[in-house]
């Protein structure tokens, strides 16, 4: 059966970052080898479009073969591929773990064509939205340079208070869009909305998973096996208390036999 997409989520509460980190460590610890074992192949699975990309020395670009912009085009879409494949994986995963399942493999690895295609289309349009931002501060920059050295130093700083903003109150578009269903304008405006309010309690959550994501660093290759789920986990659980718990799309629902 079809789930409607224009349906409203019930919307939940307030941020409460402890609660969110508690939250997603208890998601995680329902199935921790599962996650574990998901993040591990979404991770020799990257390598290996990596591998396939090929490495171009700026040096030579010049001389750049037929062949290695066919590896360089082929491992860079199946880069997008991945990363989407494991982002939905993840968020599928961590949801139903903070519904109180325990996970298997499968619910990680299912493709979702639908889900993929919404999480590309919304992060490819804030990603325009950024580099947009970017652009402008530098043609202002430049701009005022011609008058004063110092004032171009402004629109520089402008635009990368404005991104840090909208990349706060973008937190969880990810969540939005393969749980919600919404177009990409629609995504950034319910974040705004609804994230505006509370942007400092965002932020502090930004700066729990960045803590998080640099404990793993620091124990090398396995300790990023158990943080990545741990930040995605905190991160829906974080989602769940401001948006609710509904899943609009049907995101964790099992494809139907034809």
């Amino acid at each position: 059966m079809a789930v409607s997409v224009m349906q409203e989520p019930s919307g939940g509460s307030s941020l409460k970052v402890i609660e969110a980190v508690k939250e997603g460590w208890g998601a995680f610890a329902r199935a921790p080898w599962v996650f574990i074992g998901f993040t591990l192949l979404a991770g020799v699975l990257s390598s290996v479009c990596s591998l396939i990309q090929g490495q171009v020395d700026p040096d030579e670009a010049a001389a750049v073969t037929t062949v290695q912009v066919v590896r360089l085009v082929v491992g860079s879409i199946l880069s997008v591929l991945v990363s989407l494949w494991s982002t939905t994986g993840l968020v599928r995963g961590a949801w139903s773990a903070l519904s109180g399942g325990r996970p298997a493999l499968g619910t990680f690895t299912r493709w979702d064509g639908a889900a993929s295609w919404r999480l590309f289309r919304n992060g490819l349009a804030l990603g325009i939205l950024m580099v947009a931002i970017l652009m402008v501060g530098a043609l202002v920059g430049v701009a005022a340079a011609q008058l004063n050295q110092i004032l171009a130093v402004l629109p520089f700083l402008a635009a990368f208070t404005l991104l840090i903003y909208l990349a706060v109150n973008q937190k969880f578009l990810a969540q939005i869009a393969l749980l919600q269903g919404r177009g990409p304008i629609d995504s950034i405006t319910r974040g705004r909305t609804l994230l505006d309010p509370q942007w400092g309690s965002v932020l502090l959550l930004a700066l729990v998973e960045f803590a998080i994501v640099l404990v793993g660093l620091l124990a090398c290759f396995v300790g990023l096996l158990v943080a990545v789920p741990v930040v995605l986990c905190t991160s829906t659980a974080a989602y769940r208390q401001v948006f609710g718990s509904e899943d609009l799309t049907g995101l964790l629902a099992e494809p139907t036999a034809q």
